[in-house]
C-alpha cells in the first residue's frame, strides 16, 4: 500500500465540521471507548480501547477509499464493507489456534449485529481467502500507525453466560463511543449538549425540598402517614451498600417519589452515576415521567429522558448522511435519569443489533427501579434474572425490586442463577403499612357475567372502573355501552398525547363527582394514579386483580372502597403464564377468601405455586447464552413476542412533529415525535397496507380513522399490553 497518499477519511464530505482523518478517528474512538467501559472494570476498558482501535480499519484499504471518494463527489457509488478486515485481524490469532475469535465479534458487527461465533469464524475465513489483498493493505496500514495496544485479558468469565454478557457490554461501548465521534461531526449541537445534563446532587437536593413542601401541607391522614414513613425508609436504607433491594409498599403508599428519593440518595452516597425507572406500562411511563419533570422542571428539559418507543434505524456500512443521521438518532442513555418501560430495559439486555445495544454500558454503576415488577414474564425469569445479577455482581450497578406484590424470586429453587442471592427490605415494616391500608373491601362473584350483564351493572354506576384482560374484551364492552354518555377507554392503542388528555379528563370528573365509567385493559392497573368508588375487575392472575384494587379509594377518603372479581360467560383469556395465573389465583381465592387479599404473604406462596406450573425458562435461552449465539438469544427474548414498529397517528399536531423528524432525523426531534406514536405488530402492517404508509426505515403514518374513544383500530392486535 502507498503509505504517502492521502490520510484515508472516516467520514464523508458532507459531515459538519473539517473531514476527521481515518487515524484520528480509531484514536478517538479507542479512547472513548476505553472510558465508557471503565465503570465495568480496567480490563474491559482495555479490551474496548482494543476494539476502537480496530474497528475501522478496513476503511484504510483502496477500494473503500475509492467508495469514499465516489460518494463525495456525488456519484454514484457502491457500499464497500469495511468491518471484517479489522475483525480479521483481530481474528488472526484465534483461528490459527482453532479458538473462535471472539473479540472480533463486536468489530464484525458494529454495523449490523453480533454473530454467532461459529458463522462469524466462517464469515472471515472466507474473507481472507477470497481477497488477501485487503487484508494485507488493512494490516500494513495498522502498522504504520503509533498505536500503543494494551494487554488484552479478561473477556472469558468464570461462567459461559457471564462472558456472553460481558461481550454483548464491550459491544454497546464501541457503538456508542462510534457514534459520538461521529456525531460530534454530524450534529456538534447535540454533542454539546450532552454536557449539560443536571447532576444528580442538584435533582436530589431539588427533590427533597419539593418532597418537604409535600409533607407538610399532606393533611394527617392514614395514607399521608403511610407516605411519609415509606419515605424516611427509603432515606434511612440509601447508605446501604449497592445490590439487590426490595421496596414493598401497598398500592397509594408513595413509592414512585419514595423510590425515586432512594435511588438519587443511595447513587450519590456510593458515586453511581445515574438511575434508571422501568416501568411496564407506557400509560404509567407518561404519569411517572410527568411528575418527575414537574419536580425537576427548574434544571431544563435535559434532567428526565422518556423513552418508550423504539427507534430501529437502517444498520449496514452504507455513508448515506440520512441514514447516518437516524442512527445517531438511537438512544444511549446518558441522562441522569431515564424513564423507560421493561421491554426496552430486558430485551436490550439481550439484543445482538447495535440500535438496541448502544446504550447498555451506561447501566453499569447505576441505580435500577424495577417498578411493578411482579410484570416480569415467568417464562423468561432464569435469564433475566441471570442478567440482573451480572449488573450487580460485576457492574456495581442496584437494582430495586418495587412493586405491591413482591414475587420474592430468591426463594424459589427453580432459579438457580439467583440461588444465595441477598434482596435488602427498604421498608422492614411494610406488613404494618397493607394493615393500616386496607381501603377496599373484596367480593368475588362466583355467578358467570354476560357482557349485557356487566353493561347494565355499570350503567347503574355513575364512577366506575373496569378492567378486562384482553384488549377485545375492552372492545366488547364498549360496543355494549356505544350509546351511553361519560365512557372513556384507555389502552395502548391510544398514543401517548391521547393517553395523557383522557387520565386528565378522567381524574377531573372523579375530583367534582362528575359520572365517569372508564373501561380500560390493564394498562390503567399498575401505578396509574386514580380513584374510584368502585371498580371491577375481570378475574386475572392475583397481583394483577390487587393492582386494580389500588385504582380503588386510593387516598382514602372513603371508608371502603369497593372490588368486584367477576367471572365472564364469554371472552378471551390471554395465552401462557397469564392463563396459569388466573387458575392459581381462583384456587387460592377459593382456599383463603378474597379478604385475603389484604395480606402481602400470599403473594409470596402465590408466586412460589405459579413458578412450580411455569417453564421459568421456556424458550432454552440459558442454553443459548452459553453458546454465545447472540442472534438466536436476541429472536428468544421477547417480552412482547412479535416484532413492532412504530406508527403516527392524526392526533394533535402529529404530522408536524413527523415532518421535523423526517426533515432533520435526530434524538430531539424523535423525542417530540414519540408521544404520537403507537408501535403495531410488523404482520398487521402487511395485512393492513391500505392504511398505512411507510414515510421513513421502520417509521409508518396511519391513513384511516384515528377514533377518538378507541384509538388506533379495533381491528389491530395491541402488543404493549404485555399478556401475550
Amino acid at each position: 500500500m502507498n503509505r504517502n497518499r492521502e490520510e484515508p477519511l472516516a467520514h464523508t464530505a458532507g459531515a459538519a465540521g473539517k473531514p476527521q482523518p481515518l487515524s484520528e478517528h480509531l484514536l478517538a474512538v479507542a479512547r472513548l471507548a476505553a472510558e465508557l467501559a471503565r465503570p465495568q472494570g480496567e480490563a474491559a476498558a482495555a479490551l474496548a480501547y482494543w476494539l476502537g482501535i480496530f474497528h475501522d480499519l478496513g476503511k484504510a484499504t483502496t477500494a473503500f477509499q475509492r467508495y469514499l471518494k465516489e460518494a463525495s463527489e456525488g456519484k454514484p457509488a457502491r457500499s464497500v464493507p469495511h468491518s471484517i478486515w479489522g475483525a480479521l485481524l483481530l481474528a488472526l490469532p484465534f483461528l490459527s489456534e482453532k479458538r473462535p475469535p471472539l473479540l472480533s465479534l463486536p468489530v464484525l458487527g458494529h454495523h449490523s449485529q453480533l454473530k454467532e461465533p461459529g458463522l462469524a469464524t466462517q464469515d472471515l475465513i472466507e474473507a481472507k481467502e477470497k481477497s488477501p489483498e485487503l487484508l494485507e493493505e488493512t494490516e500494513e496500514y495498522l502498522r504504520a500507525q503509533p498505536f500503543e495496544l494494551p494487554r488484552a485479558e479478561g473477556l472469558v468469565a468464570e461462567t459461559k453466560t457471564r462472558t456472553e454478557m460481558a461481550l454483548r457490554f464491550l459491544f454497546s461501548t464501541l457503538i456508542d463511543a462510534d457514534r459520538l465521534d461521529t456525531e460530534a461531526h454530524f450534529d456538534p449541537a447535540t454533542a454539546a449538549q450532552r454536557k449539560g445534563y443536571p447532576s444528580l446532587a442538584d435533582m436530589w437536593q431539588l427533590l427533597r425540598e419539593d418532597q418537604e413542601v409535600l409533607i407538610a401541607s399532606a393533611p394527617p391522614t392514614k395514607v399521608n402517614r403511610v407516605r411519609r414513613e415509606v419515605y424516611e425508609a427509603c432515606l434511612s436504607a440509601a447508605e446501604q451498600e449497592p445490590g439487590f433491594f426490595r421496596l414493598t409498599v401497598p398500592t397509594g403508599g408513595g413509592k414512585t417519589r419514595s423510590g425515586l428519593a432512594f435511588a438519587l440518595k443511595h447513587a450519590l452516597h456510593h458515586g453511581l452515576r445515574r438511575v434508571v425507572v422501568a416501568i411496564p406500562y407506557t400509560s404509567i411511563i407518561d404519569q411517572t415521567a410527568d411528575v418527575y419533570r414537574q419536580i425537576f422542571s427548574s434544571l431544563g428539559g435535559e434532567a428526565v429522558l422518556e423513552h418508550h418507543s423504539a427507534l430501529e434505524p437502517p444498520e449496514g456500512e452504507t455513508l448515506d448522511s440520512q441514514h447516518i443521521r437516524q442512527r445517531l438518532a438511537t438512544e444511549n442513555w446518558d441522562h441522569p435519569l431515564i424513564v423507560t418501560t421493561t421491554v426496552q430495559l430486558f430485551e436490550s439486555l439481550f439484543a445482538n443489533r447495535p440500535s438496541k445495544v448502544r446504550k447498555l454500558h451506561n447501566l453499569a454503576r447505576s441505580v435500577i427501579l424495577i417498578d411493578e415488577v411482579q410484570t416480569l414474564p415467568p417464562e423468561l425469569l432464569r435469564p433475566t434474572l441471570d442478567a440482573l445479577r451480572h449488573l450487580v455482581d460485576h457492574y456495581g450497578t442496584a437494582v430495586v425490586f418495587s412493586t405491591a406484590t413482591q414475587p420474592a424470586f430468591e426463594l424459589s429453587e427453580r432459579v438457580p442463577e439467583f440461588k444465595g442471592a441477598k434482596v435488602k427490605e427498604i421498608v422492614t415494616n411494610f406488613e404494618q403499612h397493607f394493615a393500616a391500608l386496607q381501603r377496599v373491601h373484596y367480593q368475588y362473584e362466583n355467578e358467570r357475567f354476560t357482557w349485557p350483564q356487566v353493561a347494565a351493572a355499570i350503567r347503574r354506576k355513575p364512577q366506575v372502573l373496569v378492567v378486562l384482560n384482553t384488549r377485545k374484551d375492552a372492545l366488547a364492552l364498549l360496543d355494549e355501552l356505544k350509546e351511553e354518555p361519560d365512557v372513556f377507554h384507555l389502552s395502548t392503542l391510544l398514543c401517548g398525547a391521547h393517553r395523557r388528555e383522557v387520565l386528565a379528563e378522567v381524574r377531573r370528573r372523579l375530583a367534582s363527582g362528575e359520572p365517569v365509567r372508564l373501561i380500560s385493559t390493564q394498562v390503567v392497573e399498575a401505578g396509574v394514579d386514580l380513584d374510584f368508588p368502585e371498580v371491577w375487575r375481570a378475574v386475572g392472575p392475583l397481583d394483577r386483580i390487587v393492582q386494580a384494587a389500588g385504582r380503588c379509594n386510593r387516598e382514602g377518603r372513603r371508608e371502603r372502597g369497593k372490588v368486584v372479581i367477576f367471572n365472564r360467560d364469554e371472552g378471551t383469556q390471554p395465552r401462557g403464564s397469564y392463563r396459569g395465573g388466573i387458575g392459581e389465583a381462583q384456587a387460592l381465592i377459593a382456599l383463603r377468601g378474597p379478604e385475603a387479599l389484604h395480606n402481602p404473604d400470599i403473594f409470596r406462596e402465590y408466586f412460589m405455586r405459579l413458578f412450580e406450573v411455569v417453564d421459568i425458562d421456556k424458550k432454552r435461552i440459558q442454553d443459548l447464552r452459553k453458546e454465545l449465539n447472540y442472534p438466536e438469544v436476541a429472536e428468544k427474548y421477547r417480552l412482547i413476542e412479535n416484532d413492532t414498529v412504530p406508527v403516527v397517528v392524526p392526533y394533535g399536531d402529529a404530522w408536524q412533529k413527523l415532518q421535523a423528524y423526517l426533515d432533520r432525523p435526530s434524538r430531539a426531534t424523535w423525542q417530540h415525535l414519540q408521544p404520537y406514536l403507537v408501535n403495531v405488530y410488523r404482520y398487521d402492517v402487511t395485512k393492513h397496507r391500505g392504511c398505512l404508509e411507510e414515510v421513513g426505515q421502520n417509521i409508518h403514518k396511519w391513513l384511516c380513522e384515528y377514533d377518538v374513544l378507541r384509538g388506533l383500530s379495533e381491528r389491530l392486535a395491541d402488543p404493549a399490553d404485555l399478556v401475550v
